[in-house]
C-alpha cells in the first residue's frame, strides 16, 4: 500500500458518496464487529494502519507496554519514531469529573475500534472511536457523548502525552532522542523534538476555550485542550480529534493533520471498502461458523501488520506490540498464507525488502533475521532463513507465474545455497550447522528443521532451475535434495522415541543441553521430563561415542518439519504424527515438548507467562499450524482440522478479532504467521488448490474433513489472472465438487483417489491411473460427482 498522492486523494474525495457530516460510527454501522471479553479490558488492542498505529488497553488507558523498548511499545507510532505515549480525556460537570480510562466495553471492527464509558450518576455515556487512514502519518479519534438529561454547561478536556523518540536500535543510526517542546498554534498543539525534525500535532474540529502545558519526567511533553460543551438528550455531542506526525518536517505533519480532519469521511469509507474486498478474496463458507469467522478476520489481521517506511520499504511486521518491524523467517512462513488469501501486493513488497536489504548487509545470499524500522539489521540471519527463502520464492512463483519474478530472485537463491553448504557444513555431511527456529542456548549444531528446510530448498531450487532452462543445475539440486531426504529419514529418525531427533550432535553437547533441560523441567515441575532426560543422560554416559548422533531431548516442535515438508515416508510419518499429539493442550502444540505435563491436555485457562518475556511453557500457533499441514500431507484431514479447531479456541480469547502469538493470551496480540497456520491447510490442502500459474494450470486435489462434507465453499481464490471458486458437498450419490474459473484460457485439473466419478457439467478429459482419477478441463465451470455404479 502506497501513501496517497495529493491528486489521487482528491480524486478519491470527488468519487466518494459519503456524507461529509457522517460520524465514524455511522460509516461503520454495517461493518463486521466483535465485542470484547470484559475480563480482558485491562489488556492490549491495536488500531492499525500501514504508516501509523496505536496500541493501548481495551479500557481506554495507555499503560506502559512492551519489552523491546521497555514500557514504550504502546502508544502511537509512526515508524521509525514514536509520536505519543497516548492521551487522556475527561468530562467535567459542575465539580464532578469522569476520566475516560475505565471503559466498560471494547468493540473491535476490521479497520477501527470503540471504547464505551458510562457515568451512571450523571446518566452520561461516552463512546470513543478511532481509526488510521491508509497511507497517512496520522489517525482520527472521535468522541460521541450522549446524556439522558440536558446539561447546559460541561467541559471536555483532552491531554496529549507526546513522546517523540526513535524506534528500537535508533542509536545505531544516530537517532538520538531530545526534549520535546510544544507550541500552541491555530487551536492545536504542535510538538517538536528540539534536536530532530520530529513532529507531533493534535487538535480537534472545534476551537478550544483553554489550553495548558504540564511538566513531567523524561523528554516527553503533555499539553491539554479544553472545550465547553452542551449535552442535549436529542442528539450526541461529537468531538473529532486528529493526531498526526512526521519524522521529516513540520509541513508534512500539518498537511496530514489537515487532511485527516477535513477528509476522514472519505478516508474511512475507502478503507472500509478495501477491507470488504479483502474479505471477499478466498472467501470461506463452512459449517463451523466460528472457524469461518476466524479465517475472515485473519485476513484483516494480515493487513494490520503492514509496515511502510518510504525511505526503506514496505513489508509485513511480525507481530504487535513488540515485533512491529521486519523479519526473515516470520515472513517466509506468513507470505505463503498471504498469497493464498490474495494479498499479493504486500507479498511482493516484503520479498523485495528482504532481498534488497539482505544483499546489502550480507551479499552472499544469506537472508536476514530481524531488522528495525530505522534500517538497522539486528540479526543478519539464522541458518534456516536462507533455505526457507528459496522455498518461498518457488511457492510464490507457482501462484503468480511471473518469469521475471523468478529471474529476479533466483540469483539470491543460488548464492544462498552456496553459502549454506560451503560455509555452514564443515564436515560435509549435507546438514548445515547453526541456529534454526529454536532459540535455546547451545542448540546450534545440525538441527532437524534446518535439515528439513534445506532439503526442501534444494528440491524447490531444482524446479526453479528447470523453469529457467538451467537443466544441469536442476539435476545437481535434485540430486542433493534426494540424498538429503534419505539422510534425514535414516540419520535423524529415532525408533525409540517415534520421532525425529531435535539435532545431530556430540555426546558432550547433548550432556550440556540435558543438564540445562533438567533445570528447566525441574523449575516447571515436570517430573516425567526429568526422568526421561536423566535416563537419556545415563545411556549416553554408558555408551560413549565420538561420532555425531541424533538426540531427542526437548521434543521441540521442529521435529515435525520433515512431515511438514513431506520428506518422511508414510510409515514413519504416521508414527511421528501420533507421537506429536502427546505434546498438545486444548489450544495447540507446545513449543518445547518437555514443558508439557499431565494437566496440559485439559487446561483451557489463561497462559501464565513469566514476568520477564519468555516462551517457556508456551503453546503457539506456528507449531500447531505446522502439524496441521503435516497431517494433511499424509491424508489425515480430520486430524488437521483438529489442530485448526484448537487454534480457533484462542480467537477473540483476549483481543476480539485476533489470535495471540502464544495461546491463548500471551505475547503478541496479533501475529503474522497465524495466516500460514490456516490458509495452507484450508486453501491448498482441504480444498486442494495447487497452482502452476506459469502453465496456466490449477491442480485441485480436495481432501475434506468429515465435519465439512455436508457443504464447504471457497470463493475468489486469485491465481495470477485467474480466480478459482470451489464448492464441495455430499449428496445422495456421494461427493460433488464444483469448480468455477474466471479465465477460460486456463486448465483445471481435478484429481481424486481412484473411485467412480463422472462429469455432471462442463467438458473434461478423464483419465485413470493406478491410484487416482483425473479430470482435465478448460471449461469455466466443471461439476464432478461420484456415480451410483
Amino acid at each position: 500500500m502506497k501513501p496517497f498522492s495529493t491528486l489521487c486523494f482528491s480524486l478519491l474525495i470527488l468519487s466518494c458518496t459519503t456524507n461529509s457530516t457522517e460520524t465514524l460510527s455511522e460509516i461503520l454501522s454495517d461493518s463486521p464487529v466483535i465485542k470484547g471479553n470484559t475480563n480482558y479490558l485491562n489488556s492490549p488492542y491495536v488500531t492499525a494502519g500501514d504508516r501509523v498505529y496505536m496500541v493501548g488497553h481495551q479500557n481506554g488507558s495507555f499503560p506502559d507496554l512492551g519489552w523491546h523498548i521497555k514500557g514504550e511499545m504502546g502508544g502511537i507510532w509512526n515508524h521509525p519514531i514514536k509520536l505519543m505515549d497516548g492521551f487522556d480525556a475527561q468530562i467535567v460537570v459542575a465539580n464532578d469529573t469522569l476520566t475516560l480510562n475505565n471503559a466498560i466495553e471494547f468493540v473491535n471492527y476490521p479497520m477501527a475500534n470503540m471504547h464505551r464509558f458510562e457515568w451512571p450518576e450523571k446518566e452520561i455515556e461516552v463512546k470513543r472511536w478511532q481509526f488510521v487512514p491508509d497511507g497517512q502519518e496520522g489517525m482520527l479519534v472521535q468522541f460521541e457523548i450522549t446524556s439522558a438529561n440536558n446539561v447546559p454547561a460541561a467541559t471536555f478536556e483532552f491531554i496529549g502525552h507526546t513522546d517523540l523518540q526513535p524506534t528500537w536500535l535508533g542509536e545505531e543510526t544516530q537517532m538520538i532522542d531530545a526534549k520535546d517542546q510544544g507550541t500552541f498554534e491555530n487551536n492545536k498543539w504542535i510538538v517538536k523534538d528540539t534536536n530532530n525534525p520530529w513532529f507531533s500535532i493534535f487538535g480537534s474540529d472545534r476551537n478550544p476555550n483553554e489550553h495548558d502545558t504540564f511538566t513531567g519526567d523524561g523528554n516527553g511533553a503533555s499539553n491539554s485542550l479544553s472545550y465547553s460543551i452542551k449535552l442535549k438528550t436529542s442528539s450526541p455531542n461529537t468531538l473529532t480529534f486528529a493526531i498526526a506526525g512526521s519524522y521529516t518536517s513540520k509541513e508534512n505533519a500539518l498537511n496530514t493533520y489537515n487532511a485527516i480532519l477535513e477528509n476522514f469521511h472519505a478516508m474511512a469509507s475507502q478503507k472500509k471498502q478495501r477491507y470488504g474486498e479483502l474479505a471477499e478474496k478466498s472467501k470461506l463458507t463452512i459449517p463451523d461458523k466460528e472457524l469461518q469467522q476466524t479465517f475472515e478476520w485473519l485476513k484483516y489481521n494480515c493487513d494490520w501488520l503492514v509496515r511502510t517506511v518510504p525511505e526503506i520499504g514496505t513489508g509485513i511486521g511480525a507481530g504487535i506490540p513488540d515485533y512491529p518491524w521486519w523479519f526473515g523467517v516470520d515472513s517466509e512462513y506468513a507470505l505463503k498464507g498471504y498469497m493464498a488469501i490474495g494479498q499479493d501486493n504486500i507479498v511482493n513488497q516484503t520479498i523485495q525488502l528482504l532481498d534488497s536489504v539482505s544483499n546489502a548487509v550480507n551479499g552472499n545470499g544469506k537472508i536476514l533475521h530481524e531488522m528495525s524500522t530505522n534500517g538497522f539489521v539486528f540479526n543478519k540471519g539464522n541458518i534456516n532463513e536462507t533455505p526457507q527463502f528459496a522455498s518461498l520464492i518457488w511457492e510464490i512463483y507457482t501462484w503468480n507465474g511471473d518469469k521475471q519474478f523468478l529471474e529476479k530472485y533466483f540469483p539470491t537463491v543460488q548464492k544462498g545455497l552456496v553459502w549454506l553448504m560451503e560455509e555452514n557444513d564443515s564436515n560435509g555431511n549435507l546438514f548445515p550447522d547453526g541456529f534454526g527456529m529454536m532459540e535455546i542456548h547451545g542448540l546450534n549444531s545440525e538441527m532437524i528443521d534446518v535439515a528439513a528446510y534445506t532439503q526442501r530448498a534444494f528440491d524447490d531450487a531444482s524446479k526453479m532451475a528447470m523453469e529457467l532452462d538451467q537443466t544441469n543445475l536442476a539435476e545437481e539440486y535434485a540430486s542433493a535434495a534426494k540424498e538429503l531426504a534419505l539422510k534425514i529419514n535414516t540419520e535423524l529418525w529415532s525408533d525409540d522415541f517415534g520421532s525425529y531427533a531435535d539435532f545431530l550432535g556430540t555426546d558432550e553437547q547433548a550432556i550440556h543441553l540435558i543438564e540445562d533441560a533438567i533445570v528447566r523441567a525441574d523449575t516447571l515441575n515436570k517430573p516425567w521430563a526429568i526422568e526421561e532426560l536423566e535416563t537419556t543422560k545415563a545411556q549416553i554416559q554408558h555408551n560413549p561415542s565420538k561420532k555425531l548422533k541424533p538426540f531427542v531431548l526437548h521434543h521441540n516442535w521442529v521435529v515435525n518439519t520433515p512431515m511438514e515438508m513431506k520428506i518422511t515416508d508414510s510409515s514413519k510419518a504416521i508414527i511421528g504424527l501420533d507421537t506429536a499429539k502427546k505434546f498438545t493442550n486444548p489450544f495447540g502444540v507446545f513449543v518445547t515438548g518437555i514443558d508439557r505435563d499431565d494437566s496440559a491436555g485439559k487446561d483451557f485457562g489463561s497462559f501464565e507467562g513469566s514476568k520477564v518475556f519468555s516462551y517457556t511453557g508456551a503453546v503457539m500457533t506456528l507449531p500447531t499450524g505446522v502439524l496441521a499441514v503435516a497431517e494433511n500431507n499424509y491424508g489425515r484431514p480430520d486430524d488437521a482440522l483438529d489442530y485448526l479447531e484448537r487454534m480457533t479456541r484462542t480467537f477473540s480469547y483476549a483481543l476480539p478479532g485476533s489470535i495471540y502469538e502464544v495461546s491463548p493470551d500471551y505475547g503478541m496480540m496479533t501475529q503474522a504467521w497465524n495466516i500460514y497456520a490456516y490458509a495452507i491447510p484450508i486453501v491448498q490442502q482441504f480444498f486442494g488448490i495447487q497452482p502452476m500459474a506459469s502453465q496456466k494450470k490449477v491442480i485441485i486435489t480436495p481432501q475434506m474433513p468429515k465435519k465439512w462434507e455436508e457443504g464447504a465453499k471457497l470463493e475468489n481464490v486469485a491465481v495470477a489472472d485467474n480466480t478459482i471458486s470451489i464448492s464441495y458437498k455430499k449428496g445422495e450419490q456421494g461427493m460433488q465438487v464444483e469448480v468455477i474459473q474466471s479465465n477460460p484460457e486456463w486448465t483445471v485439473q481435478l484429481e481424486f483417489p481412484k473411485s467412480t466419478y463422472e462429469i455432471v457439467e462442463g467438458d473434461a478429459e478423464t483419465t485413470t491411473t493406478g491410484s487416482k482419477t483425473v479430470f482435465t478441463s478448460t471449461s469455466q465451470k466443471i461439476v464432478v460427482h461420484q456415480s451410483k455404479s
